[in-house]
């Protein structure tokens, strides 16, 4: 800078005024021509380093004493150290490298942290971000269909109810804004960090041109923060469940708008072009199951029945009384609901994320509890339901017996819309045999969409594909075989619980027997598994569910 002329001039020794000194002192901070190194270097009161020009910075100064030059670096303080520092007791036990070294480990950590970073990490932000505006659309798509269907129960029902359809209409609107806000906040969030990354990218494509050694070796990695990705959205969009009018609850009568719900869960983790992606974890079988826990129940008459799980924390369970219990995994009972009818639940199922349905036979319904309160779904005419569970895209299978008691039939349902009957397989031949309209018939669906029902008649496990075809009919060969429990795991392996020989038979997709369950059971019938496949037995004769580890982990 020349003060005289005012303005910025070109670069200049600082000692003669030469124009671009091609040296300079780093340790003086001073431009320097060839020439005026000698001069500047007679200053015996200092330490003098002369680098080019361009490497300028590049010298490491000792934070604690200005005037020295670094060569080492402390490991454990994770900082450059002098001469002096070294002397004193400070870094004595430390262990050091030399700073040069750690100059180029650092280097090389910024390109590895920002190739992630502009590779995996700012990409994987992008797709979260770019999710939302899915959400917002099925959001609204859902929200219209909702008001459709609330004005086509509403039209079935007199001017008296407008007002009750007026109040659920805003309760739709109110989850909608509800939902829009939490989806509003959650972009702006995921746009905030993909803006920092954009700014730490920057930040560190300088620091990595950089040769500020104290600089370069001060930098500390954020791609640990970003890695943490925001939790995926696991969304249930509210449902429309409508009722049989009656003209004595018409409050009740229009229906019920399952409530929105949102749970965070994982995103697949992250891994470097190096890295190979895992495939989904395998649980094979182990030799001898072990019984983990008993939770004993207050089922009615001595006889348990049926046993759901919700959430990994809680079961459900029915016997032969009219109630419901809801039962920690230390068995205390949380709560107990009466059946509508006050009859004895035939079947039970968790559909959604945690919602519970029940089938009763005598009054031809199919009802779902909603906190301490329970709302009847589905009136049949001329069926009875025998059995129900869940099914993929927030649907259920309903299974049921005829008036006549010789015609059995599954139908998909979407809330309270039939949308698929299976009757008959591929050959002619009925799904399931007749059978009596008060013994329940357990269903399940797997992985691959296959329906399989415990055709407890016919002695039988018979296995149809989404479509209604044949798929295969398991029989045991080696003994008398009486199905009544049903399930599938992560494995897509079937679980089926024996009556007659108080076993678990375990078969593969394909329908071929892998092995028995043996446990001292004692009357087994409904049975469930949790999200890391331990197996829950109701037993009939002791009331408890016995907790199974029957693969390994």
């Amino acid at each position: 800078m020349n003060s005289s002329r005012g303005k910025q001039d070109v670069l200049r020794c600082d000692l003669c005024e030469t124009s671009m000194p091609l040296l300079h002192c780093d340790i003086c901070h001073v431009n320097l021509c060839k020439p005026c190194v000698g001069e500047h270097a007679l200053d015996e009161t200092k330490e003098h380093k002369i680098v080019p020009f361009k490497k300028r910075g590049s010298t490491p100064k000792c934070l604690k004493h200005s005037s020295k030059i670094c060569e080492l670096h402390c490991e454990q303080c994770d900082c450059p150290i002098c001469a002096l520092c070294v002397s004193s007791f400070d870094h004595e036990q430390h262990f050091k490298v030399d700073i040069f070294k750690k100059f180029e480990e650092k280097k090389a950590a910024l390109q590895k942290d920002i190739q992630e970073l502009e590779n995996l990490i700012y990409p994987k932000y992008q797709d979260i971000v770019s999710e939302v505006p899915i959400y917002r659309k099925d959001l609204n798509k859902n929200s219209q269909n909702l008001k459709a269907a609330i004005n086509k129960q509403g039209r079935d029902l007199h001017r008296e109810v407008n007002s009750v359809i007026k109040k659920m209409k805003a309760n739709v609107d109110d989850l909608n804004s509800k939902y829009m806000a939490f989806l509003k906040k959650r972009e702006d969030e995921i746009t905030g960090i993909i803006s920092e990354i954009q700014q730490n990218i920057s930040d560190m494509k300088i620091l990595l041109d950089s040769y500020d050694v104290c600089h370069v070796c001060a930098y500390k990695s954020k791609n640990a923060v970003f890695r943490k990705l925001p939790p995926k959205l696991k969304v249930c969009l509210p449902k429309f469940i409508p009722h049989e009018i009656d003209e004595a609850e018409i409050n009740l009568q229009l229906g019920v708008v399952l409530k929105l719900k949102v749970r965070a869960g994982e995103y697949d983790p992250m891994f470097s072009s190096k890295e190979v992606v895992p495939t989904l974890p395998k649980r094979p079988l182990m030799a001898n199951p072990i019984v983990m826990t008993n939770i004993f129940t207050e089922s009615g008459n001595n006889n348990l029945c049926h046993v759901s799980c919700v959430s990994n924390k809680e079961i459900w369970t029915s016997g032969c009384d009219e109630f419901l219990r809801l039962y920690n995994f230390e068995g205390k009972l949380v709560k107990s609901i009466k059946t509508k009818s006050g009859n004895i639940p035939i079947a039970i199922a968790i559909i959604r994320f945690d919602d519970l349905i029940y089938a009763d036979n005598y009054d031809r319904s199919l009802n779902i509890v909603k906190g301490t309160e329970v709302h009847t779904m589905i009136r049949l005419q001329g069926w009875r339901p025998i059995g129900v569970c869940s099914s993929s895209s927030d649907e259920f299978l309903l299974l049921m017996v005829n008036d006549s008691n010789n015609q059995t039939k599954v139908v998909r349902y979407s809330g309270s819309i039939e949308k698929q009957t299976i009757q008959f397989d591929g050959k002619g031949i009925p799904l399931v045999s007749s059978t009596s309209k008060n013994f329940p018939t357990f269903i399940c669906e797997n992985k691959n969409f296959d329906i399989c029902v415990a055709d407890n008649n016919a002695n039988a496990v018979v296995v149809v594909n989404q479509s209604g075809e044949f798929r295969f009919r398991y029989t045991s060969i080696n003994r008398l075989f009486q199905p009544i429990g049903i399930v599938t795991d992560s494995q897509n392996r079937m679980l089926i619980s024996d009556g007659m020989n108080n076993f678990i038979h375990i078969l593969n997709e394909d329908g071929k027997f892998l092995q028995y369950i043996n446990c001292i059971l004692q009357c087994p019938r409904g049975l469930c598994v949790d999200n890391t496949d331990n197996l829950f037995i109701a037993e009939s004769a002791t009331c408890a569910v016995k907790i199974i580890q029957y693969c390994s982990k």
